[in-house]
Order: C-alpha cells, then structure tokens, then sequence
C-alpha cells in the first residue's frame, strides 16, 4: 500500500474519533451495547411482525422492511468500527471500503423512501379511511417498497462507481470512523466536481423529495386531526403521529447536516457525530418509537410472552 503522489491506494486507515485510542474501552462498551440493541429490537420487530398474523398490515409491512434496512446499515459500519477499536491499525481494504460504502447507501437511502411510505401509509388510513384497503393494497405496498430499495440501489451505485473510479495518492487516512463519501473523496488526486454534484444532486433530490411527501402527509394528517371530534381518537392519532415525526426529524435533520450544508461549514468531529446518529443510534431507537409505542405490538408481545410461560409451565 502506497500514500505518496504516484502511488495507488489499496488500504485505508480509518481514523475514528478524536482521543478514541486513550478511552477505547468506554467506546467500544457503548457501541457495543447500542449495536446488541438494534439486533435485538429490530430483529425482534422483524419476528414478531411475522409470526404474528394481527400484524399483518400495510402499516407493520412497512415497518418491518424499516427495521431490516436500519439493521443492515448499522451493521454495514458498525461491527467494523467495533473492530477497529480494539486494533491497533484501523485499516480497511481499498475494495471493503467500496462494499461498506455501497450497502450503507443502498439502505440509509431505501430508508428516507421507507419513511415516506409509512407517512403516506398514515395519511390515508386517517384522512381516506373508507379508501384505506384499496388504496394501500398489497400491490401498492410492494411497489412502494420495490421502489424504496431501487432508489436506494440506483443512489449508492452511481455515487460509489464514480468515487472509486477515482485515484486516490493524496493519503491513505480517513478522518471518519467509516468510509463515508466525502472524506473518501477529500482524499483523491483527481478532479472531484463531478463527484460532488452527483451527491448534491442524488442526496438532494433523495432527502427533499421524500421530506415533501412527509410534509405533505402529515400536514394533512393534523388538519385532520384537529377537525376530529373525539378527544380520545385526536389523542391516540396525535401519539403516533407525534412519535414518528419526532424519528424523522432527528434523521432528517443529520443527514441533512451531513450532505447538504458546504464542507467548510462543518468540523470534522461535528460530522462525525451527526453520521453517529443517524447511523449507529436511530436504528437503535426506531424500534422503539414506530412500533413499541403501539397498542398492536404490545398486544402481541403480552400473548408470545404468555405462550412462552405457559410452554415452560407444561416442562
């Protein structure tokens, strides 16, 4: 492996977090915890959503592909830099860094798509009840996700063809503790223009296209709401709705800092942080705030675990 002008890159060194080295331990304890928390909170989602046939809705099929994809980007870095933190040279392979770039996009991107059809999701099942079953059949439902996971694909692929079909001689040392698009490109010799307006234009229209939809969803949802009679149903509609926009809004709200704000505006340590949440912590937490929260899913998690009591009370 080479880092001089001239030299192809095969490795890079991911430098993780400032002071990481001095409290490695106290770092690799909180992200492991958080790691063994989104395998078991998305995991069990994805299960119980499955096994349970009272669950077996547009809403919970949205869900659960929302859990698979938090837990395949979370996973796409996570156990990495897990490793990383216990070794002495954080490297990764020139191609491992390519695979690791192209699954994270492919996922965090199927995931704002995701979002968007659970807010769609929302918004017809309160504002066109009597439309709901038609038009969230499970034809539309697979559609919705089939294109979820194109755009996602399509979004990743353009993006890290073009980043890798760069030559990187500048250095081999990626101030991040995962490779993320723009410090890999901050490290290329070649000219980057292109590169950076394919970000700006995919992340762009990717973020704000599916940032209107929520919008638009859920602003038809609180006038809706508001026009409700009951003071019971606008509570329980209010809950939910109130629960989802505040993930969306975290998620939103980081991956716009990340991308969409010039690079001279952010510090490195601040872009760190901001790729920590939304990659590492909201898949944790999503489990929590879409499908906890609900009555449905407490139901079914109250009958699996008096099933499993009543199975040990029979041995």
């Amino acid at each position: 492996m080479g880092q001089n002008n001239g030299t192809e890159v095969t490795e890079f060194i991911l430098l993780g977090f400032a002071g990481q080295h001095k409290s490695w331990h106290v770092f690799f304890t909180v992200f492991l915890v958080i790691y063994v928390a989104t395998l078991v909170g998305n995991i069990g989602m994805i299960l119980l959503i499955k096994t349970d046939s009272s669950l077996h809705t547009p809403m919970y099929v949205f869900l659960q592909n929302l859990a698979f994809v938090d837990l395949c980007y979370a996973t796409a870095i996570t156990p990495k830099m897990l490793h990383n933190l216990m070794s002495t040279k954080n490297s990764i392979s020139f191609f491992g860094c390519m695979v690791q770039l192209l699954v994270y996009g492919t996922f965090v991107t199927s995931d704002c798509y995701i979002l968007a059809a659970v807010a769609v999701d929302r918004y017809v099942a309160i504002c066109n009840p009597l439309r709901y079953v038609t038009a969230m059949s499970q034809r539309v439902c697979i559609q919705l996700l089939t294109g979820s996971y194109f755009m996602g694909f399509l979004n990743a692929s353009v993006n890290v063809g073009f980043t890798f079909s760069l030559t990187f001689c500048k250095s081999n040392k990626i101030n991040h503790f995962f490779c993320d698009e723009p410090p890999v490109l901050a490290l290329s010799c070649s000219d980057i223009d292109i590169n950076i307006m394919l970000l700006a234009v995919f992340v762009g229209f990717n973020l704000i296209f599916t940032e209107l939809v929520i919008i638009f969803s859920y602003g038809n949802i609180i006038t809706t709401i508001l026009k409700m009679s009951s003071t019971t149903g606008r509570k329980k509609a209010f809950s939910t709705c109130a629960s989802h926009l505040a993930a969306v809004t975290i998620f939103y709200g980081t991956l716009s800092y990340m991308y969409l704000q010039p690079h001279s505006n952010n510090s490195q340590e601040n872009m760190k942080v901001a790729s920590m949440f939304y990659g590492i912590v909201i898949p944790m937490l999503n489990p929590l705030i879409y499908s906890l929260r609900n009555k449905e899913v407490k139901e079914a998690l109250k009958l699996i675990w008096k099933k499993i009591l009543l199975s040990w009370t029979r041995l």
